[in-house]
């Protein structure tokens, strides 16, 4: 263990601490209610066939404005002027220890690793296995110039003698070029691989980039911490939040589509794109739901939101596809 580690005011009683209790199973329910749900699922949680999308050639991609390109769940590529940030990349099938188990849904794995350009940066929001994939890290390792993870995670690269890795705190700021700057924020979640639990942080992340402010919100239930983020940075271009794998036994390490908007709304960003869903079926609401959700919640409330297939650009102040296309799926 660091010294960092030992330092930090969120590392309290051998773990890493929410800012609010928060019990990964709520009070009403019970790990044996969970892993009986997980033998009776509906089939509803995966599409009825493959889903649509769309091959970007990332390589020749210029923007002079920030393009982001999602690749389903929580996996997304952000461009802007040459320069490349990766984050959460999950390329290898599955988003768990063992292949056969948590597949991607059919067309969601257009995208390969050596479809990605040169990586600036790579962000990795907390070490979960549908955001840490580790071997999509090593195929990505010769073209990535630097990482950035939270406090505690850079062991899990260290195993795969990976370097040039920055580990943040929350509140930690790192400068990257002149033009680039990123500041590890506050997130409601917990972190895990294996049988431990809280020996690496969980985190949002604020990213400013020639002038722009994107926030990169990782895995988090709802709490005031958005509020707080909001207050402090005076609002977001985007709000990249998650909108997915939730369910009533567990409704404080992940929102409810509705909180999502609501979140959005606290960090006075001006659009909404949901991640988290579209790839991966971790929890067991049908595959579709947290989008249509989310975007009935943005209407009533009038939040900006873009929903593009995966691999579509969503480029700020000039596109933000808004499509229904996961009817009929």
């Amino acid at each position: 263990m660091t010294e960092k580690i030992q330092r930090s005011p969120n590392y309290k009683k051998g773990s890493f601490q929410n800012l609010s209790a928060t019990p990964v199973v709520a009070k009403n329910s019970s790990w044996y209610k969970v892993i009986k749900d997980s033998f009776n699922r509906p089939k509803e949680i995966r599409p009825s066939q493959p889903l649509p999308s769309i091959k970007t050639d990332l390589k020749n991609l210029y923007s002079e404005n920030p393009v982001i390109i999602w690749f389903g769940h929580s996996s997304y590529l952000i461009h802007i002027r040459g320069k490349n940030i990766l984050v959460d990349p999950v390329f290898s099938g599955h988003a768990s220890p063992v292949r056969c188990l948590v597949k991607a849904f059919a067309g969601t794995d257009i995208y390969t690793p050596d479809d990605l350009p040169p990586i600036d940066l790579m962000i990795l929001t907390h070490n979960h296995y549908d955001h840490l994939d580790t071997r999509t890290i090593t195929r990505l390792n010769a073209k990535t110039s630097a990482y950035c993870v939270p406090l505690g995670a850079g062991a899990s690269f260290q195993k795969l003698h990976i370097h040039s890795i920055t580990e943040l705190d929350w509140w930690e700021t790192e400068r990257i070029t002149n033009e680039i700057e990123i500041t590890a924020t506050p997130a409601r979640h917990f972190s895990g691989r294996g049988l431990k639990r809280g020996g690496s942080l969980w985190c949002s992340f604020v990213l400013k980039l020639f002038g722009y402010t994107i926030f990169i919100g990782g895995d988090s239930g709802y709490d005031t911490h958005f509020k707080e983020i909001g207050e402090k940075f005076s609002g977001f271009d985007l709000a990249i939040l998650e909108c997915g794998q939730y369910n009533t036994s567990w409704p404080f390490i992940h929102m409810m589509p509705e909180e999502t908007v609501q979140a959005s709304i606290d960090l006075k960003a001006k659009w909404l794109l949901p991640v988290h869903w579209g790839k991966f079926a971790l929890a067991n609401h049908p595959w579709n739901e947290p989008v249509a959700r989310a975007v009935k919640k943005a209407a009533e409330l009038n939040v900006n939101i873009t929903t593009p297939v995966i691999g579509e650009p969503v480029i700020l102040n000039e596109s933000y596809p808004v499509k229904s296309w996961w009817n009929n799926y």
